[in-house]
């Protein structure tokens, strides 16, 4: 999604868990002084409340969280997973982006746009396999927390939206994916 906007002409702040060498470090090499990188480990409050601070009086027109983790290990069923797989899940994929838009969420102007990265596998409707429960229930989790979320902002004029791009052939996803990963290589 960087790579789009930066093609589109915007500038990019974005943010990587720890230190290591990630494709937008590249695309910050490719693009100098248009990506902007910040260190963020959105399960950590005191860091979501820093970068806050290190990002006080400016002004972005999307606020967009991607972060997310999939289930260690996909094939066990809820009553086999760890207490603590379930809740490093959990924090991550649905209590932390909430964290993340209620932090920063004054940084976008009225006119602007707020939005987080879900997935189909939260469709509670459309789960026919099972499979990956943690991870369903995780982004089914964090849909109705951005759906109450939204009720509590109705009469504001700021876009919220919450988005599933499909099953896309990247780390998370998966070489078993049908949508082919678009990002530059």
């Amino acid at each position: 999604m960087a790579a789009e906007f930066l093609e589109k002409g915007w500038n990019v702040a974005g943010s990587v868990k720890g230190g290591a060498r990630t494709e937008l470090h590249d695309l910050a090499d490719a693009h100098p002084g248009r990506v902007e990188i910040e260190s963020l480990d959105v399960t950590q409050p005191d860091q979501i409340t820093a970068l806050h601070d290190r990002l006080s009086g400016r002004s972005f027109d999307i606020l967009f969280h991607n972060a997310g983790v999939a289930d260690a290990n996909p094939r066990q069923s809820v009553a086999e997973v760890s207490t603590e797989e379930f809740v490093r899940v959990m924090v991550t994929n649905a209590l932390s982006p909430m964290r993340v838009i209620e932090g920063l969420e004054d940084l976008v102007p009225a006119d602007g746009l707020i939005a987080i990265m879900s997935s189909g596998q939260g469709s509670i409707s459309n789960n026919e396999r099972g499979g990956a429960e943690v991870y369903r229930a995780s982004k089914a989790a964090l849909n109705q927390l951005m759906r109450s979320y939204a009720a509590r902002h109705a009469g504001e004029p700021r876009a919220l939206v919450l988005m599933a791009p499909g099953w896309i052939r990247t780390a998370l996803g998966g070489p078993g994916a049908p949508l082919p990963d678009k990002r530059p290589s």
